[in-house]
């Protein structure tokens, strides 16, 4: 056993011991001690469940927030104990630094955790695809993102449901909204909102040529039922259409789709997977009162950003990645600089590397 060796299990040790701290830094577990208290005390107060929506609330922050801190205390004691381990017996290096390897993935999540901190991170989120400039080939690249988007929703263990799936003229959707449900999908799902660009040779040109196609994406915190974001109804647009895609003779023949703009804002939203009109207007208005609220936000991140004195886009025209399919296989985040060359693997979902690495980064201030 060489002196190199060892100094590769202190390394990765020293570096855990440093990600550690700066969790610590950032979740506070004082704070966070405090705050289950608190939770405590009104979940045992009399007349709790009187408001259950509140009362639903309150259990989901003590869940969640216990659930934090039971990782952060599982994790220092691992960590701690492997160092322990290595101290006292430096053979057994190859079992430390397998010991390692799970520590290092959870701690990745725990850093994510600490870095939701706004008012809607850790809740539901409502995702929507809209094909951009490329014609079928963007509307191509939107299924493609959608499937994408699945795919990782389902490896990370949310649900997810699909409102809205406008299909292409010849091939693809121009547009798609699905819901995602879980803890932090907001959180999550908010570092991929922006403009995705795809290249590669176009399966729908005769000549094979390399073709450029976007898609934009939006994510939105999925608001409660209560939630208090006023919406003037002169201010909207309501248009009902006949449903396409699957479900049935129903859809085809009574105009239960509606579609709804937001005439101050051009926000447009739209549902169709519901059977009867009056529920897809119920879901379409809860989506746009997301997307409001996510408005809102984008306006007060904004605002802190110049505070801050960084430069920063996050407007619907803001271009977050590019998906190179040819000449050569890469896809890169233009906000962090990551880079990999498993395009594939990317477009089945491994997108954890790209949003961790701009969650870490918007945190610093660098985005």
């Amino acid at each position: 056993m060489t002196d190199a060796v060892h100094a590769s299990v202190a390394e990765q040790l020293d570096e855990l011991g440093a990600r550690l701290a700066w969790v610590r830094d950032y979740l506070d577990p004082v704070a966070l001690t405090a705050r289950v208290a608190e939770l405590e005390a009104a979940m045992g107060a009399p007349g709790f469940w009187d408001d259950q929506t509140e009362a639903a609330t309150i259990s989901r922050e003590h869940a969640r927030v216990t659930r934090t801190l039971d990782r952060w205390e599982r994790l220092r004691r691992e960590v701690s104990d492997a160092a322990e381990l290595f101290e006292l017996d430096p053979t057994l290096e190859d079992e430390v630094a397998e010991q390692l390897d799970p520590v290092r993935a959870e701690l990745d999540r725990l850093e994510e955790e600490a870095l939701f901190t706004g008012e809607y991170d850790a809740g539901d989120a409502v995702v929507s695809i809209t094909a951009g400039t490329g014609g079928t080939d963007a509307q191509d690249w939107s299924e493609m993102l959608l499937r994408m988007y699945l795919r990782w929703a389902d490896v990370r263990g949310f649900d997810t449901e699909l409102v809205e799936a406008s299909p292409g003229e010849e091939a693809g959707l121009k547009s798609a909204t699905f819901t995602v449900k879980g803890e932090n999908a907001y959180g999550l799902f908010k570092a991929e909102r922006g403009v995705h660009r795809l290249v590669r040779l176009s399966p729908f040109d005769a000549a094979h040529r390399r073709h450029t196609a976007f898609a934009q994406v939006v994510a939105a915190p999925l608001l409660g039922e209560a939630a208090e974001v006023e919406v003037d109804e002169s201010d909207l647009r309501v248009d009902t259409y006949r449903a396409s895609g699957a479900g049935g003779q129903h859809v085809n023949k009574t105009d239960s789709a509606v579609r709804i703009t937001h005439l101050p804002t051009g926000i447009v939203v739209q549902c169709q997977n519901e059977r009867s009109q009056t529920s897809n207007k119920a879901t379409a208005m809860r989506i746009l009162r997301s997307r409001l609220a996510e408005l809102a936000e984008e306006e007060r991140e904004a605002t802190l950003a110049r505070e801050r004195g960084a430069k920063q886009d996050v407007g619907f025209g803001s271009q977050i990645r590019s998906y190179v399919l040819h000449p050569y296989q890469l896809v890169k985040d233009h906000r962090t600089d990551v880079e990999v060359g498993n395009a594939q693997g990317v477009l089945d979902g491994a997108l954890d590397e790209f949003v961790h690495a701009y969650l870490l980064a918007r945190a610093a201030g660098k985005t």
